[in-house]
């Protein structure tokens, strides 16, 4: 973030815990005995709700800049998909001059049929960075698919995928009329098929689909599976594979960082059976809690820790992109940012994006299994760029907030000193949209704009014999530079 820069000593926190947190932080990527995790130029993107996707490109003024302040970060656009629930109620009218038409009784609300126009995918194609274009399955209608499907390929530039519907196990509720017979992973999966193959020769194109795209949790519904069904002509068309997932649970659950680990862990054999294949694996869709979010959750400073570790965890399971889904503009509890306020989680991602800005390689300093975790990036080269250290110890605001020290052991002999940048707020509970003060660094992001406000703030602390020590109160981060 922009702005003058100040540098203060290090401040340790009362009600310090007894002993400190101990990670130490291999010299070179490959050493040390942790696993390493290859990482994507922008690991973190955006998922816009299909029919709310022009809104946020044309009605919320933030939205450039909330995803330029990232790509200030990585030097690269972070990538977006644009689909969900809306995508398999939208029907392309090549003859409408609109984005989107649609008529709800409530703003509030998603539409229940919606028309999209050539237009729409022109306002995708001017998005600098990668595209994935969710397009309708479930309507059974491929033709209308394909049409659509043809102007997306011919108006962004940047489309990295095609995306065949959305959640699909959710197809004989919603009465959906592809699934109006049986309707099980296998009869997905010859759909899935059948449909990618179709699609991809129409446009023209191999490795253009996104393929899977449940909710649901693998294995029964899962990459593994679908694979298992693929011919050679199949796999030529698929580029990658997406699942979604949205944990839920209060406040203190899902900050949480043992359970956030067992909450990717979930995904682990999926991952691997589709890294086998060579291709990638993403979360095409997810958040803190489905259905927009929850009031009491999804706005939280705590739900912006849960962000930032959770997208961490994924990446290091191998997760090659996670996009964090935006729903109805004024209507969405878990958003990063709005119309008129920004959201806390915007935060958790962005000191995420920080510690991943340039790396090549992501690994975790802890086991999952304490309160207190460490990741640490790694250039090119192999070397260490920068440690993030998160106390996901619950604070709730009131009585006294513990702390915890942080030692990190390993570090060039040759350093003196380090710098670190904060992630801090009153408490779990603390809400950008309701003016609660939340800061990375000593900065904070203006509401509408999205601008970065306030000074810049480095703590520093010594480096003595290759170990540094940092103290963290609970319900807070510290991205710590290594260079």
């Amino acid at each position: 973030m922009a702005g003058a820069t100040v540098l203060l000593s290090l401040c340790f926190a009362a009600a310090q815990s007894a002993g400190a947190v101990t990670f130490a932080v291999p010299s070179k990527a490959g050493t040390g005995g942790y696993a390493y995790a290859p990482l994507d130029p922008a690991p973190i993107g955006i998922s816009f709700e299909f029919f709310a996707f022009p809104s946020y490109v044309t009605n919320v003024t933030g939205t450039n800049q909330c995803l330029a302040n990232w790509k200030g970060l990585t030097g690269v656009w972070p990538p977006i998909r644009i689909g969900g629930t809306t995508q398999d109620r939208a029907a392309y009218d090549a003859t409408t001059p609109a984005y989107v038409v649609y008529s709800v009784a409530k703003a509030a609300d998603a539409p229940a049929t919606l028309t999209f126009g050539p237009k729409f995918m022109t306002l995708a194609g001017t998005y600098a960075g990668s595209v994935v274009i969710g397009l309708n399955r479930g309507k059974n209608n491929i033709e209308n698919t394909i049409a659509a499907a043809k102007v997306a390929v011919a108006e962004i530039p940047n489309l990295l995928a095609i995306e065949l519907g959305n959640e699909p196990e959710y197809w004989v509720k919603d009465k959906q009329p592809i699934a109006s017979g049986t309707w099980n992973p296998a009869t997905d999966a010859a759909s899935q098929n059948n449909w990618n193959v179709r699609v991809g020769n129409a446009v023209g194109k191999t490795n253009i689909i996104q393929a899977g795209n449940w909710n649901d949790a693998p294995p029964t519904w899962g990459a593994a599976q679908l694979i298992a069904t693929e011919n050679t002509t199949v796999k030529q068309y698929v580029r990658h594979f997406a699942h979604h997932n949205y944990p839920g649970g209060n406040i203190q659950k899902l900050m949480t960082h043992p359970t956030t680990v067992k909450s990717i862990q979930v995904f682990d054999a999926d991952i691997a059976a589709v890294r086998r294949t060579g291709r990638e694996y993403v979360f095409g869709e997810t958040n803190s809690v489905s259905g927009g979010g929850a009031a009491g959750v999804s706005p939280t400073f705590g739900a912006a820790l849960w962000t930032m570790d959770y997208s961490l965890r994924a990446t290091f399971n191998n997760m090659s992109r996670t996009y964090f889904h935006h729903g109805t503009v004024g209507n969405c509890q878990y958003c990063f940012w709005g119309r008129h306020t920004m959201g806390a989680p915007y935060y958790g991602a962005y000191a995420a994006v920080a510690l991943m800005a340039g790396a090549s390689y992501l690994t975790a300093l802890d086991t999952g299994k304490t309160n207190y975790a460490g990741y640490a990036s790694f250039d090119a080269s192999g070397t260490p760029l920068r440690v993030l250290l998160y106390n996901s110890d619950y604070f709730s605001g009131s009585g006294t907030r513990s702390s915890q020290s942080f030692t990190m052991t390993g570090l060039m002999p040759t350093a003196t000193a380090l710098k670190a940048k904060r992630l801090t707020a009153a408490s779990a509970s603390s809400r950008a949209d309701q003016g609660n003060d939340i800061s990375f660094g000593g900065q904070y992001f203006r509401n509408v704009t999205c601008a970065a406000g306030g000074t810049e703030t480095y703590e520093s602390t010594t480096v003595t014999g290759g170990q540094a020590t940092f103290s963290l109160q609970a319900t807070e981060a510290l991205l710590v530079y290594l260079q």
